[in-house]
């Protein structure tokens, strides 16, 4: 993206003002009247192209700026179609449902606090989504913390930290595939590289939750029991489910592309399928396309269970493509290097490129709410800027995740604050100082970048 030449040269203040009005634009949007981002990106889009067109720039040329910026998404688009298919074909064979029947066994009377951050964060990386592991398991433990006269400011804060760690670390999530795609780093490789951040804020935030747990005896059980019930009652637990998973290590292992690692363990899984239920063709086909669709009856059974397929992720890569053809214009004219020109004296150490792509992926959400945003406008205005300073791209995708993906939610006023509040009934601001995951990720990964740890650099700047 910012390799994208400018074909004019804006003002500051142009360039502050119009980048001012964008963000005014989506968040009021977003924010007071509850529209989804692709409105109001698309009413930004048309306003860079007036102000392209006073500026007496071609419409063939700002059109090339919006060609050229959706194309840095291309590779993402193929990604997020392979992660639809596979999120539905591991339901069909059973590996999700396994996995989150596995994390129920863990509930135990003691470590109550410990034992949610650590299951919440299981279901999270098995079904790749935090919003919809609040909604459901985040639920029943708000529920029993309800019974058990715990705190729900501390239960709420390991249900947001276990999910968004699961979020975060899933390769199943749209997030991480986007952090990746978006500098064009390998979707395991990113992973792999978040840990150095992602692991130590987990052990901490699994003390502090374990320090606060009270010592109790968990009588009501029945929402576990339930949830175990209902995922048995499925006939798709078993253990050769776990198969698909095991595979997708082994390629990730091995180092096979990400787009062929997805797809071949989506094919396992279909084969898995036929061990325990005969799906005719055009049921397979219509599961891999649509999406799986969980008839148990039990509500918090079929939310979990009924999602994936290609068409749930055309909202996703509608975003993405929007999102960076405004990008695409943004550089066009020149607005994107205007700002940046005034703060390239301070973007020069490593540590301050750092701590600006943190601060800019902070400020978004808080300014527009939107984590999607967070990610694609970060990424697209620092690439370049890691690039100068010899750091490698997964540096940067590490950290639009620690200070994008997981601020989110502590932002009163974000879409991921606004739907977890209501969901479990606890304010943004009660659960923030216990969200300890959320809050030690961009923490920890503006600490290394200060200290030049965990950093990897480009070859050219490893021979220098």
């Amino acid at each position: 993206m910012f390799r994208i030449k400018a074909v004019v040269t804006p003002t500051f203040i142009e360039a502050l003002v119009l980048v001012v009005a964008i963000v005014s634009m989506i968040s009021v949007s977003i924010v007071k009247f509850g529209s989804v981002p692709h409105l109001p990106i698309l009413f930004s889009i048309l306003l860079l192209i007036c102000y392209g067109l006073v500026k007496k720039v071609s419409y063939r040329q700002l059109e090339g700026g919006l060609v050229e910026g959706a194309g840095a998404g291309m590779s993402a688009v193929f990604l997020f179609f392979f992660i639809g298919i596979l999120v539905s074909s591991w339901i069909m064979s059973g590996t999700i449902p396994t996995l989150i029947y596995a994390g129920f066994t863990m509930i135990t009377p003691s470590y109550f606090f410990a034992i949610v951050f650590v299951v919440t964060a299981i279901v999270g990386i098995s079904i790749g989504s935090s919003l919809t592991t609040v909604a459901t398991v985040g639920v029943a433990f708000i529920g029993m913390a309800t019974v058990l006269d715990l705190s729900l400011a501390i239960t709420a804060g390991a249900v947001v930290s276990g999910a968004f760690f699961g979020d975060k670390m899933s390769p199943l999530s749209d997030t991480t595939n986007l952090a990746a795609s978006i500098v064009g780093v390998d979707l395991f490789e990113h992973i792999r590289n978040m840990g150095w951040t992602t692991f130590p804020a987990f052990l901490l935030s699994l003390v502090f939750f374990g320090l606060l747990s009270p010592s109790v005896t968990l009588s009501e059980v029945d929402k576990i029991t339930m949830f175990q019930e209902g995922l048995l009652a499925t006939g798709m637990i078993h253990w050769y489910t776990v198969l698909p998973l095991v595979l997708l290590a082994v390629l990730t292992i091995m180092k096979v592309p990400a787009l062929m690692t997805l797809a071949i363990s989506s094919a396992s899984a279909v084969a898995v399928s036929y061990l325990h239920h005969s799906y005719s063709a055009p049921e397979v086909f219509s599961i891999l396309f649509k999406g799986f669709v969980s008839t148990t009856g039990i509500e918090e059974i079929d939310a979990l269970l009924t999602r994936g397929g290609m068409e749930s992720m055309m909202f996703t890569i509608g975003l993405v493509l929007l999102a960076l053809s405004m990008g695409g214009l943004l550089f066009t004219l020149g607005i994107v290097q205007c700002l940046l020109a005034k703060i390239e004296s301070l973007l020069r150490k490593v540590s301050s490129v750092i701590v600006a792509s943190a601060l800019t992926a902070i400020g978004i959400n808080v300014l527009i709410g939107e984590q999607y945003l967070s990610i694609l406008l970060t990424g697209q205005a620092f690439q370049g800027q890691y690039e100068k300073v010899g750091l490698a791209g997964k540096n940067l995708s590490r950290v639009m995740e620690d200070a994008g993906t997981v601020v989110n939610p502590l932002v009163p006023w974000s879409v991921c604050g606004i739907f977890i509040a209501d969901m479990l009934g606890v304010g943004v601001l009660t659960y923030l100082p216990f969200a300890f995951f959320c809050l030690l990720s961009p923490i920890l990964t503006v600490l290394f970048g200060f200290l030049g740890k965990t950093l990897t650099y480009t070859e050219q700047k490893s021979a220098e």
